[in-house]
């Protein structure tokens, strides 16, 4: 079963379910401390497991001769090896993300084709970050610069369309292609009305489904789905949450990811310092809760492979 069909059956269930999201691992670990993270929650019947990508690194080398080599490096690889494992260890669908970050079209083909033959069929189109050497996202010469020219090709090639042409009587994948959204406004966006006919456009390229970036008032994710819905968006719109866990998240989440603290928020944890963690998750517990009322199918959690705190809060919920 595809995410569509997880999302449109818990539609017609009536029944809120949860996903989250996890990190690979970094260079040199196994796969224990990932497995270590999904059991506790596996009892809970999670929906689907999103496994991050993460792009190119540039390592600089002291030589002998007192030059200097760059090697291009990837802290975090494998998330297709990690995901085909956790779909066969557990059963549950994953959801490898895919960028267009540091990649051609042809190295994006020859993952898909690797996802396809280890039965991994969703996917989430991603365009991804700059590198850190760079100060504006630059793309690979032969690649994509935005998400939706990725969406395209993933719909191309379940069509049988590769990027050399199409190939007769071929087998033809079957992703479901999933994309992100900004109930604040992706930082690199001109304004909403932009940002929405961004979205818009993956939409119409093939992608079934929108999961947010996390926010913190769920105001902002209403408005977020209206203004999606008056644009013509229909697909359904997946909210993503992610519980505070120490004070530095107060400073290090709006920098990195440019979402806004309620204050309220932000009191309560000054207020508690070292209680900081489960302020967080009551915080989110009362958003889910809302949320599950307005009948949202799935709940996305941001774990950054430490779900402690996610098994607190679907512990309360599920």
């Amino acid at each position: 079963m595809n995410v569509p069909e997880i999302i449109n059956e818990a539609i017609a269930a009536g029944r809120t379910r949860f996903a989250f999201e996890l990190l690979p691992p970094l260079k040199g670990d196994g796969m224990q401390k990932i497995f270590a993270a999904i059991d506790p929650l596996m009892p809970f019947d999670p929906a689907y497991i999103n496994i991050t990508y993460h792009r190119e690194g540039i390592k600089e080398t002291a030589l002998p001769d007192g030059g200097i080599e760059w090697h291009v490096v990837r802290r975090r690889p494998g998330t297709v090896g990690i995901s085909a494992a956790i779909q066969h260890r557990y059963g549950v669908e994953v959801v490898p993300h895919l960028i267009c970050g540091g990649l051609s079209k042809y190295d994006i083909e020859d993952t898909l084709i690797d996802m396809d033959f280890l039965g991994l069929h969703n996917v989430l189109a991603l365009r991804g970050d700059r590198s850190q050497n760079e100060r504006r996202f630059m793309p690979h010469p032969q690649g994509h610069a935005h998400a939706a020219d990725l969406v395209r090709q993933i719909a191309a090639m379940n069509r049988g369309e590769f990027v050399d042409g199409e190939v007769e009587e071929c087998h033809h994948s079957k992703f479901s292609i999933g994309v992100a959204g900004y109930p604040e406004v992706h930082f690199e966006a001109r304004d909403v009305t932009s940002d929405i006919r961004h979205l818009r456009e993956k939409i119409d390229a093939g992608a079934e489904y929108v999961i947010t970036q996390m926010f913190f008032d769920n105001s902002r994710y209403f408005d977020f789905v209206r203004r999606c819905r008056e644009a013509g968006i229909a697909v359904p719109i997946i909210p993503g949450l992610k519980p505070i866990s120490t004070l530095r998240h107060l400073e290090v989440l709006p920098e990195t990811f440019a979402v806004t603290l309620p204050e309220e928020l932000i009191r309560e944890a000054k207020a508690h310092p070292e209680h900081v963690r489960e302020v967080g998750v009551e915080w989110t517990v009362a958003q889910s809760r809302e949320l599950m009322a307005a009948g949202v199918p799935v709940l996305h959690y941001y774990t950054m492979s430490r779900t402690t705190n996610i098994q607190q809060i679907v512990k309360a919920l599920f």
